[in-house]
């Protein structure tokens, strides 16, 4: 923030490329256009012509009052942010509900979305239960990116689109899959790795819509000496699936028919997370034999 009597700083004007939609964002100064940039760089696109699909502004609130505000076009102040870390979350907070409205035929689902094979695998989970970092993991064995936290599902081809934002972890991982020395952003509540940083190219090999091979129901389990991956049944599967949807009202049977059409065509399975890198050799034989042939640790 400027001194008083100081000019205020040029606005730095990014444009995203967001699941089809361009977005632009006006950044009131140079540290929050660094973040915006070190979380959206995969998407960011040169200025594209007519209006962009969605516009908002971010910038560091006048003195007295202290932390950030965003806005969104025809919507006002969306919200005050405290820190640095909170302005992040409560913008893409913001920015992924405003996605869901320009995309209503998509299927949003909170889950990470890995490639292997060609073929997206989605890891399902509640916050806390590990897949960011069992998604962070299993970038060093081989899988390309998508996202870590929104799967945006095509229902017709059941492709998934990728939504590839920095990847967050709220701790740091276990020292063989150490975070990368000097890239990684740490806003104190959490940790950002930019799709650059991420491991052997993940970031570059998935960058189009995958076809959905399978979902993985993932669950950390502490007292676990070992990972455990099981085939569950369609039902129990769209229970699951609903509770991660977004914008199931969006969708005919509030919901119900998209995710039973995915449990139905997909395998879905439940993995009991262990050590890391157990759970991530585990994984990786799961997708090279295939959804439809069991690797050792599967029942």
């Amino acid at each position: 923030m400027p001194a008083l009597g100081q000019p205020a700083p040029p606005l730095q004007i990014l444009c995203f490329l967001i699941i089809g939609r361009h977005v632009e964002v006006t950044c009131g100064d140079d540290e929050i256009a660094g973040v915006m940039l070190a979380n959206f760089a995969a998407t960011a696109a040169t200025r594209l012509e007519g209006t962009p699909d969605l516009r908002y502004a971010v910038s560091a609130n006048e003195a007295p009052c202290s932390g950030y505000s965003i806005e969104r076009s025809g919507h006002g102040i969306v919200i005050d942010a405290r820190r640095i870390d909170d302005l992040l979350f409560h913008f893409e907070k913001d920015l992924v509900v405003a996605l869901q409205e320009l995309r209503p035929e998509l299927l949003f689902l909170h889950a990470a979305a890995l490639e292997h094979g060609g073929r997206a695998i989605l890891l399902v989970g509640a916050s806390g239960h590990g897949k960011s970092t069992t998604a962070w993991g299993l970038l060093h064995h081989g899988f390309g990116y998508l996202s870590d936290e929104l799967a945006p599902v095509e229902l017709d081809a059941l492709l998934v689109h990728p939504y590839p934002h920095a990847l967050s972890l709220k701790e740091r991982p276990p020292a063989a899959f150490a975070l990368p020395a000097g890239e990684a952003l740490d806003l104190g509540r959490t940790l950002h790795v930019p799709v650059a940083a991420l491991p052997a190219g993940a970031g570059e090999r998935a960058v189009s819509a995958c076809p959905l091979g399978a979902v993985l129901f993932v669950r950390f389990r502490a007292d676990r000496p070992a990972p455990v991956l099981r085939a569950i049944g369609r039902a129990e599967a769209a229970v699951r699936l609903y509770v991660c949807t977004l914008n199931a009202l969006a969708h005919p049977g509030k919901g119900l028919d998209a995710v039973l059409r995915i449990a139905e065509r997909v395998p879905c399975f439940a993995l009991d997370a262990a050590e890391l890198n157990a759970t991530c050799e585990l994984v990786s034989r799961f997708a090279a034999a295939g959804a439809d042939a069991a690797p050792d640790g599967c029942p």
